[in-house]
Order: structure tokens, then C-alpha cells, then sequence
């Protein structure tokens, strides 16, 4: 029946599909090449470290601040509309990365990316989860998980390559022609897609909600100084504040209703933002490892990091399936089980540690993360009504970032406590491997409690 509803309809399912999920792979992609380039650019602008780092900083908050908003406005305004504009506002942000003469206005452009990425990847699973019923959804969904996989597999290699022999901007010329076919289809975008509930936006909660995740982004960074303290304390007493706000909102940007009243909702999303902050520092502790403690170049340890992604790009597809036939959280409780196994087994890392072992800790995790991608997004979007797809693709857009956020804070705070500012060096081999182990360490705990936390919504 589906299949023949499909051809009656002057839209291809296979199509959109395929444009939203080339759109998607354009977020890891970037972040993952970008890295890639970051001594070219330093040369270039004569950048310190810090300010580098403001490099994928600058996008990643961009992201947590506008993805629940972008969400919303998806709801109100056609999530068509919205991820047009996305794609539209993104492509702007890398053209004009393309020219830029200075490190400042590089990072207001990337600012401007971050802001049509989250506009994008609110509304990417919304239209998927609106354009496949259930009994597809998840394979679907799957697919566009495993664009999200191949970008973080391909930024490595292919953004080398570009910035070798094309030079850094060439990263941003890629994306942008990446970009534009969605524009050039957007009437392939059929009607009832861009579906609009006509409410009112949360100015107030948007206000908040900027203000919390600058303070708690701010507050990470400097989180061993009295103001780092002093903007982590204000973000808790703004996320107090921003909750009690948006309980009274007739339009939350916060959905507060589905995460006290939907346990699958709220406990699929709780999931979600402890893998994320469990899984997201691996890459970037293992890369130091191996290239200070085992004297890896950065070809031969990205070569070896590359194991991770790969796995889940071919682990995603199958794991979607599986959640078209078993209950999603099953199969998600699994991939963050194996996940925690594998963190464990990074928490045990030496100077002498088998390369055999680190890949095929390596492998687990890519296993782990890839069983439970895709499940837990199917459970989030089953969980909800058509009314709430854009708020629910975008909260779990918005929670993906922020593990991220916290996964890297998490880092910078252990880093900051154990080594202070000192240069990695062979004098302080010690010290940074006590850093690597306590830092795996408490991401595997924190996974065994989101094994916990999964299987709760399932009252297994």
C-alpha cells in the first residue's frame, strides 16, 4: 500500500530522502576535515592554539543555541522553509569563508554556518520521520545516520587531501557545492511536508536558552578559574529559571511536557546525550595518545582512527533495520552496553597497550555507537505526534551537540586539574596518561548508567 501511495504521488520518496541525507553529511563532514587544516590556517593568520580551537568551537555553539528554536520554527513555519533556509544560510557561511581575509571574521562566518547547520539538521529527521511511516522509519532513518558516519569517516582523508594540494578554502568550496542541489530541487518537496501549526514562537525561552548555553559553554572552558565557576554556577540558576519559564508556555521551545509526561521521550534523549558525552573525546584523546605516547605521525593515527567510523557507517543501516522488526530501545540498550565495554577498555591504556587491542576496542565501540544511533532516534520520533516532529528532531539534534560540548569539557576540566597549561612532552608522560585513563574511566561509568537509563523505557 505504501508502495503504491508513493507512485500515485508526484514525489519520490527515495529522492528527498537522498537530498536531506547528502545535506546531513555536510555537519560531520566539515567538522571533521576542518581539523585537518587547522595548522594551515594557523600558519596562515599566524593563530595561536587557543584560538584554533574557537575554530570548531565557534560552529558547535552556534549549533546548541539555535537547534531547539530552528525546531520550533519548523513546527510554526514549514519545515521545509526552515531547512531551505538552512541550506541557504550554510552555503552563505561557506562561500564567505572562501574569502576571508582575517582569524575574526572566519570565525563569524563559521558562526553563520553553525546557525544554517542547525536549521538543517533541526528539521533533516522531522522530514524523514513525516515522509516514512513506522514500519520504514528506521531504515530510513538509518541511511541518514550513516551519512552522518561517512562524513566523519571521509573528513579525515579528504580533507588532508584538499588542504595538501587545494589549499584550506577548498574544504568550504566542497561543502558549498554539496549544498546547492537541495536549493535547485526544493519544489521536489512535497506539500504536505511543510505542514505549519501556526504558533506562537518563545521569544522569552529563546532569550534564556542563549544565555544558559553561552554561560555553560564559557563556564567549561574556563572551568579551573573563579569566573569559570562563577558562569557554571549562572547557567545552572538560568537553567532553573529557563525550565520554570517554558512549563508556563503555551509553545515551549523546550517540549516540557513530553520529557515529564513521555518516559520514552525524555529517557531516549537522556540516553542519547550520555552516549554523545561518553563517545564524542575518543577521536580526540586517541589521536594525542598516539601520536605523543606510541610517536604515530598524524596520517598513520588518523589511518587507524578512521576504524571507528567505518564500522558504524556499515553498522547504522543494519541497526535501523533491526529497529523496523524489534523494539528500538533493545537494540539501542545494547550498542551503549557494548560502547561502555569498550571505554573500559581505553581506561586500561599503556605505552606498550597492543595495536591489535586498540582496534579492536576500536571496532566495539564503532559496533557500540552504531546499534544505538539509529534505534534511539527511531524510539525519540516514534514516541511523539506529527505535531511535535520538528521539536523532537530537533531536540535530538540539539542534545547530539551538546554531549558533544560536554564530552569536550569534560576533557578540558581532567586535562586542566592533572596537568595544568604544560606542553605535552615525554616529562609529563605520566601525567597525561593518568588524564587519558581517568577521563575513559568516567566515560564508562557514565555509559553503564545510560545502559540503565535505556532499559528503564522499556521496563525490561
Amino acid at each position: 500500500m505504501a508502495m503504491k501511495q508513493e507512485d500515485e504521488k508526484p514525489y519520490s520518496r527515495r529522492f528527498i530522502l537522498l537530498l536531506v541525507t547528502v545535506v546531513t553529511f555536510l555537519n560531520p563532514f566539515t567538522g571533521s576535515a576542518i581539523n585537518l587544516a587547522l595548522p594551515a590556517i594557523g600558519g596562515e593568520f599566524s593563530a595561536d592554539a587557543a584560538a584554533l580551537a574557537w575554530i570548531s568551537s565557534t560552529y558547535l555553539l552556534a549549533s546548541v543555541i539555535f537547534l531547539l528554536p530552528a525546531g520550533r520554527l519548523g513546527d510554526s513555519r514549514g519545515k521545509v522553509t526552515v531547512f531551505l533556509l538552512g541550506v541557504v544560510v550554510y552555503t552563505a557561511g561557506s562561500l564567505l569563508t572562501i574569502f576571508t581575509p582575517t582569524l575574526e571574521l572566519l570565525l563569524v562566518f563559521r558562526f553563520l554556518q553553525g546557525t544554517g547547520g542547525a536549521m538543517i539538521y533541526a528539521n533533516s529527521v522531522a522530514l524523514i520521520t513525516h515522509l516514512y511511516p513506522p514500519g520504514e522509519r528506521g531504515t530510513a532513518i538509518g541511511l541518514n545516520v550513516t551519512a552522518v558516519y561517512a562524513g566523519l569517516s571521509l573528513g579525515p582523508f579528504l580533507g588532508g587531501v584538499l588542504t595538501q594540494f587545494f589549499g584550506w578554502r577548498s574544504i568550504f568550496i566542497m561543502t558549498a557545492l554539496l549544498a546547492v542541489p537541495a536549493l535547485f530541487y526544493a519544489k521536489k518537496f512535497p506539500a504536505f511536508l511543510n505542514e505549519q501549526q501556526q504558533e506562537h514562537f518563545d521569544t522569552p525561552g529563546m532569550v534564556l536558552s542563549s544565555a544558559l548555553i553561552l554561560c555553560l559553554f564559557l563556564g567549561l572552558a574556563s572551568a579551573t578559574t573563579p569566573v569559570g565557576l562563577a558562569l557554571l554556577a549562572a547557567a545552572v540558576v538560568l537553567g532553573v529559571v529557563f525550565f520554570r519559564v517554558e512549563r508556563r508556555q503555551p509553545c515551549p521551545l523546550l517540549p516540557v511536557s513530553l520529557i515529564e509526561k513521555n518516559r520514552v521521550f525524555a529517557a531516549s534523549n537522556g540516553a542519547a546525550l550520555i552516549n554523545y558525552s561518553a563517545t564524542y573525546a575518543v577521536g580526540f584523546l586517541l589521536s594525542l595518545y598516539l601520536q605523543y605516547v606510541r610517536g604515530y605521525a598524524p596520517v598513520a593515527a588518523g589511518t587507524l582512527l578512521l576504524v571507528q567510523p567505518v564500522i558504524q557507517v556499515f553498522v547504522a543501516p543494519v541497526s535501523g533495520r533491526l529497529a523496523d522488526r524489534i523494539q528500538p530501545g533493545v537494540v539501542a540498550s545494547v550498542g551503549i552496553a557494548l560502547s561502555a565495554v569498550a571505554l573500559f577498555g581505553f581506561s586500561l591504556l599503556s605505552p606498550t597497550t597492543p595495536v591489535a587491542a586498540i582496534v579492536a576496542l576500536l571496532v566495539l565501540l564503532g559496533v557500540g555507537v552504531g546499534l544505538f544511533s539509529s534505534p534511539n532516534t527511531t524510539a525519540i520520533m516514534g514516541s511523539v505526534t506529527k505535531r511535535d516532529y520538528g521539536c523532537a528532531s530537533a531536540m535530538t539534534a540539539m542534545v547530539r551537540s551538546l554531549g558533544m560540548m560536554l564530552s569536550m569539557g569534560a576533557v578540558l576540566v581532567v586535562f586542566a586539574v592533572i596537568m595544568g597549561a604544560t606542553v605535552v612532552t615525554p616529562a609529563v608522560f605520566p601525567e597525561f596518561l593518568l588524564s587519558l585513563r581517568l577521563v575513559f574511566l568516567a566515560f564508562a561509568v557514565l555509559s553503564a548508567f545510560g545502559v540503565l537509563l535505556s532499559l528503564r523505557r522499556n521496563n525490561v
